[in-house]
């Protein structure tokens, strides 16, 4: 997955309260074998109202999603971060998320930031008023601000989650880093057992 880097981006006020993973991505989607392609489907239903946040062109090429609490409830679907980070968002800022929806946003280098209910809502207002306002997320120093540099709040991450997402290491990734103790594990392997570098069936 991609290295996670500092994001400047204006910030996109989604103000709704558990919003879940269906409506972030309707089940019809669900049938599409490919990963990547999600995006045009976020929030599908939802835009269909003229006046939903997303439709609003000033905010086009956020990277920065700004939720209620309780984002990403509902099912376990991994396609909900998919789309959400195909269409280009890189950080998602809530006073609370879904534990399996954050734990899978993990594994594809989306950064889900937890503030206080009062932070969220003050970037939210801010975000709706001066909507080119740009807001900084900065994973190594582990902060949220406003570009200039009024607002700034600190946000908790597990390390092993922050090293991922700063290395660009998905489940993959991190296996490979053990790739010279797996080849001398399946060297000394004896060759009566089956090994991974053979494609056949064991006998």
């Amino acid at each position: 997955m991609r290295k996670f880097e500092t994001v400047r981006s204006k910030a996109l006020p989604l103000n709704r309260a558990d919003v879940d993973t269906d409506q972030i991505i309707p089940a019809k989607y669900l049938k599409r074998i490919e990963r990547s392609g999600f995006g045009q489907f976020l929030f599908d239903d939802w835009r269909k109202d003229p006046e939903f946040i997303l439709n609003e062109g000033v905010f086009l090429g956020s990277r920065i999603l700004l939720a209620g609490d309780n984002f990403g409830c509902g099912s376990s679907r991994e396609h909900a971060p998919w789309a959400l980070e195909d269409y280009g968002f890189r950080a998602l800022i809530a006073p609370s998320f879904a534990d399996i929806f954050r734990n899978n946003c993990a594994k594809i280098g989306l950064l889900t930031i937890t503030l206080a209910p009062e932070d969220v809502q003050f970037l939210m207002a801010r975000a709706e008023e001066l909507p080119e306002a740009e807001t900084i997320v900065d994973l190594e120093s582990q902060t949220v601000a406003t570009a200039d540099g009024s607002f700034v709040r600190s946000f908790e991450i597990d390390p092993a989650v922050k090293r991922n997402l700063i290395e660009g290491l998905d489940a993959i990734g991190l296996t490979l880093e053990h790739e010279d103790e797996i080849a001398a594990f399946e060297d000394a392997r004896p060759d009566r057992y089956p090994s991974t570098a053979s494609a056949e069936p064991p006998a």
